[in-house]
């Protein structure tokens, strides 16, 4: 995890804010790196995560997690994470030859153009509370929902999926859900455009990331920013991803700049 964006957010592994749906939007840039926070933020908090990765594989998510300092294998053996490996998942369904192995994969609504009831039940069973369990809070990751509209998912049914997340981590568990949506300010896509306005609408903290109107730059890599519904207001910070951290800066005050 990276310490500047906890201060920044006023939290810290000890203090787990809850129940919440945080929002990450990429837009002309990378915005991943706040998914990998979240990741070793919440696993660190001894919180139990469903992580749903249509983006990556688990080898990618776990390379960059042992240098924020979590082990993803050692995670996923004891219980506390549960993790969703969409591409090794889909290339199953593809090439699936019995009707049994089909039923069991989470996205096989992808081949029979249905709803995303069996991803639901998925993340459902994966973060039901159970007596005596030794976790903070269930949170569920999902990175990156703006391929579900790739895979020929509708918005409306995202947006459904989405819903149904909410009303069973956050409300009946009581924990926290992270989205990541990216997004190209210049494309027309009218789904993905309905995804981000509804998706805001819903959530209670929203992280914006985009990269600079003027172009690349070495030292700033683009900017962030953080709005809290409950707060009615948005705080602007640039940015530069360094190999084990991120440094935040606000604007026009980098050291580069200076």
């Amino acid at each position: 995890m990276f310490p500047e964006l906890n201060t920044l957010l006023s939290v810290s592994t000890g203090t787990v804010e809850r129940p919440q749906f945080a929002l990450i939007s990429g837009c002309k840039t990378d915005a991943s790196f706040l998914v990998h926070h979240f990741l070793s933020y919440y696993l660190k908090a001894n919180c139990k995560v469903c992580f749903v990765a249509l983006a990556q594989s688990f080898s990618h998510y776990n390379i960059i997690a042992q240098k924020l300092g979590v082990n993803l294998v050692s995670a996923r053996d004891q219980g506390q994470l549960v993790f969703l490996e969409g591409l090794k998942s889909y290339t199953r369904l593809l090439f699936s030859e019995t009707p049994e192995a089909e039923a069991e994969n989470p996205l096989r609504f992808l081949r029979t153009g249905s709803d995303l009831r069996t991803l639901y039940d998925f993340i459902r069973a994966a973060l039901v509370p159970s007596a005596g369990e030794q976790w903070t809070c269930p949170v569920l990751i999902v990175d990156d929902v703006s391929l579900l509209l790739s895979l020929g998912v509708t918005s409306l049914q995202v947006l459904d999926f989405i819903h149904y997340c909410r009303a069973t981590v956050c409300s009946e568990y009581q924990g926290n859900l992270v989205c990541l949506l990216q997004r190209d300010e210049e494309s027309e896509d009218e789904d993905n455009e309905l995804l981000m306005k509804s998706l805001c609408h819903q959530s209670s903290l929203i992280l914006q990331v985009e990269g600079l109107t003027t172009g690349y730059c070495k030292d700033v890599h683009g900017e962030l920013t953080i709005t809290r519904k409950q707060q009615k207001q948005s705080v602007v910070y640039q940015y530069k991803i360094q190999d084990k951290m991120v440094s935040f800066f606000a604007r026009g005050l980098s050291a580069a700049v200076l």
